[in-house]
């Protein structure tokens, strides 16, 4: 009866245009009644205000300031019921209202999200009729004010309450839908919301939330001119790292797209993506995903690097963005711009806040940040555990900046050298030969030799190189190209780190010799196929000639002579040790001569390898004043071994030609007579057997020359010197051995004291 009086009344003042009385009978309604401290008063209000909104109708609009704030008031009463009433005498509002409420979104939209929480099922079922009324109305609208809307949705999209997210997400989902509404402009202002309810427990707002994710990522793809790339780059980061793996699938996918159509624009967020996306890799089959997504996004993102980074000042020059394509299409004029500050500089703890963005700007800056690159890059060879295809990746990405941006990789070298030459030591093979490839690029790069980029250690400093006896020094030979700066290792080739390479290499071999005994070989051989075998090897030998543990220096140059022998990779160098031909074979043979003293039997199989048998059999006649130990006599018998091997095929056929070879057969019976009655005894002693009588080798015309002669010397080689310094390495050996055994002697003393 009171609404129906209510309602003529109202009538009669609008049919007399009497705003004032109207106005009276609204704040009535809302003082006296609807925010009365009686509960039925308040009810009655509600009734009456609904009743006075439907009489009004489409004039309505002019008080809803004053119709609907008491209602809402009412929102937060502690009677259910009396909420239940306030939804309804609001839905009643707004029915009649329709478009004119829309000024009033932002309350209207508050209010319902309380409501979406509320533990009562009523007044939780009015509110969602409600907010289907309202959706309606926006829907249709296009005079929906999403500016003013944008900072109240960033608020409420961090609540942690089930209904709130289900109430935001939904909303999210209407605005995506309406054409006029753009609400990928402001993405970047609610996309770390969404992420962190995609992690909700409840499977159904999961599901929502990935659906309303993947409706902005569909609209990205076909607008990515209009996107701000560079405002949402971190927050991807972020998510990237979550424990929660539908997160981080979700923003490891967002990540892969963003770096294919912004391209370069992603360029100064790559220290802050590598962070998140490189532990991925590493990743075993239970998340399989993940790890498939995060290797395209390592790899399109190592492509957006190009050797015009290297040309770039950081400080002074950039490129803009309309002067770079991307992988999908080109991208113009972007219309936001972010600090390129990597995840380091990022507080995770801002996943439960709100995240402000710099203000936008026409153009955008893409340089590369190289010194943070570098810095996670190291910081992940530092890290023990990480997994092993991880480290292959960071390995990778060093090799390709150093060919992309040597000039700038080079200010880095020294810090990165010793955790290089460390992961020497991994346990995978891969890891190794990817880092060797590092290594070797540095080593060999032409921007190596700028200067101010050496080396800085100055205890690596090569030496000056040994005088060698012989006409041509391989520094006064004249090259060109970089590569042609291979051709003798005796001056400072590659670059200025080879050396220091090499040095701290054979550093390694000593204090880890478990490192040379089961990989030394290995590493060395791949080294020879990255670089140059000859260089390798010279410098090798010109290091260990002043080496200062002898032990060490014979069990080096047993490895290397070992690797010249037999691996495939060295056959020209083989080849080229074999005649001695040139002033550069002699005076690499020279040069590996001196540090090859230090294994006896090793240097006996040099002169073996170049055709020295003369030099060879004048050594085996010094070993009857060395120390025989069994070490040595297990040597001899590899030698033997090796003599049989394919490798001295030649050797073996030159033993039928006993006249101009003497020397040979003197120095194999030399052997023979070093060793006990063992099976390599037996082995040398058949080879020996099987040498032809030289009377029934003749030819029929023994006028004419031999066809078969072999030099017993190499022009230019003073051999007497070499034998010289063989004997004062040897003495050298014989001392030390004499000063282990006594502080042996010693230590067994105090022992039994």
């Amino acid at each position: 009866v009171l609404s129906s009086s209510l309602h003529r009344l109202v009538r009669e003042f609008v049919a007399q245009n009497n705003t004032s009385q109207i106005k009276h009978v609204i704040q009535i309604l809302s003082q006296e009644f609807a925010l009365s401290q009686h509960p039925h008063s308040r009810k009655g209000g509600l009734i009456g205000l609904a009743a006075c909104s439907i009489a009004l109708g489409k004039d309505s609009g002019l008080y809803l300031k004053e119709l609907i704030e008491p209602v809402l008031t009412c929102f937060n009463d502690a009677d259910s019921r009396l909420r239940y009433y306030a939804c309804e005498a609001l839905y009643n509002i707004v029915k009649v209202a329709r478009g004119s409420v829309l000024p009033h979104f932002n309350v209207l939209f508050d209010g319902l999200s309380k409501l979406a929480a509320d533990p009562d099922p009523n007044v939780k079922s009015g509110s969602e009729l409600l907010d289907r009324l309202l959706k309606d109305i926006v829907t249709e609208s296009n005079q929906f004010d999403l500016v003013g809307f944008i900072p109240l949705l960033r608020e409420r999209i961090y609540s942690n309450n089930q209904y709130a997210r289900q109430f935001i997400i939904s909303w999210i989902l209407v605005l995506e839908s309406v054409p006029d509404i753009n609400l990928l402009d402001y993405l970047p202002e609610i996309l770390d919301g969404l992420f962190q309810i995609l992690g909700d427990n409840s499977k159904e707002i999961r599901k929502m939330c990935e659906v309303a994710l993947g409706e902005f990522l569909k609209e990205i793809k076909k607008n990515p001119s209009s996107v701000k790339f560079a405002e949402m780059a971190n927050i991807l980061v972020i998510h990237c790292q979550a424990a929660d793996d539908l997160i981080q699938l979700t923003a490891m996918c967002w990540m892969r797209e963003f770096i294919q159509l912004a391209g370069r624009v992603m360029l100064p967020y790559s220290s802050g993506i590598l962070t998140a996306v490189l532990p991925c890799l590493s990743y075993d089959d239970r998340k399989k995903n993940i790890k498939e997504v995060a290797n395209v996004c390592n790899q399109s993102l190592m492509k957006l690097v190009i050797p015009e980074d290297d040309e770039m000042d950081e400080a002074k020059q950039s490129l803009t963005l309309s002067a770079e394509p991307t992988s999908e299409e080109s991208l113009s004029k972007p219309e936001a711009a972010s600090s390129g500050e990597s995840l380091s500089e990022l507080d995770v703890t801002a996943l439960n806040q709100p995240l402000s963005f710099p203000c936008s700007s026409e153009r955008i800056q893409v340089t590369l940040n190289l010194d943070g690159i570098v810095q996670v890059l190291d910081c992940h060879l530092h890290d023990t555990s990480i997994g092993m295809m991880t480290r292959i990746a960071v390995l990778k990405w060093l090799y390709h900046l150093y060919i992309k941006t040597p000039r700038k990789m080079f200010r880095h070298t020294d810090s990165l050298f010793p955790i290089l030459l460390r992961t020497l030591s991994d346990e995978s093979d891969e890891v190794i030969l990817k880092d060797l490839e590092v290594l070797a690029e540095i080593a060999s790069s032409p921007a190596g030799q700028t200067e101010g980029h050496g080396p800085s250690d100055s205890s690596d400093a090569r030496p000056g190189p040994v005088e060698l006896h012989i006409p041509a020094r391989a520094s006064q030979l004249s090259s060109s190209g970089t590569k042609s700066l291979e051709c003798s290792p005796s001056t400072p080739t590659m670059n200025s780190y080879f050396y220091k390479f090499m040095i701290n290499l054979l550093k390694r071999f000593s204090s880890e010799r478990k490192l040379l005994e089961t990989r030394g070989a290995f590493i060395i051989r791949q080294l020879c196929l990255l670089l140059n075998a000859e260089n390798i090897f010279h410098s090798m030998a010109d290091i260990l000639l002043r080496e200062e543990d002898l032990k060490f220096a014979s069990t080096m140059v047993h490895t290397l002579n070992t690797i010249l022998l037999t691996s495939s990779e060295l056959f020209q160098l083989r080849n080229q040790l074999k005649d001695l031909k040139t002033p550069e074979s002699r005076n690499l043979f020279c040069c590996l001569y001196r540090s090859w003293c230090h294994n006896p039997v090793t240097t006996v199989s040099l002169c073996f390898l170049t055709q020295n048998y003369k030099h060879a059999y004048d050594l085996i006649q010094k070993f009857g004043d060395l120390e025989v130990t069994v070490d040595f006599l297990t040597e001899v018998d590899k030698l033997v071994q090796l003599i049989e091997c394919p490798i001295f095929t030649y050797l073996r056929l030159q033993l039928l030609d006993v006249k101009n070879n003497p020397y040979l057969i003197k120095a194999l019976y030399g052997l023979l007579m070093l060793l006990p009655q063992s099976s390599a005894f037996q082995l040398l002693s058949h080879r020996l057997q099987c040498v032809p009588n030289p009377e029934l080798m003749q030819t029929t015309d023994s006028t004419k020359p031999s066809t078969g002669y072999r030099r017993t010397t190499a022009p230019n080689i003073d051999y007497t010197e070499l034998l010289q310094h063989f004997e004062k390495v040897q003495n050298k050996h014989l001392e030390a051995r004499h000063q282990r055994a006594g502080r042996a002697e010693q230590l067994d003393r105090r022992v039994v004291l």
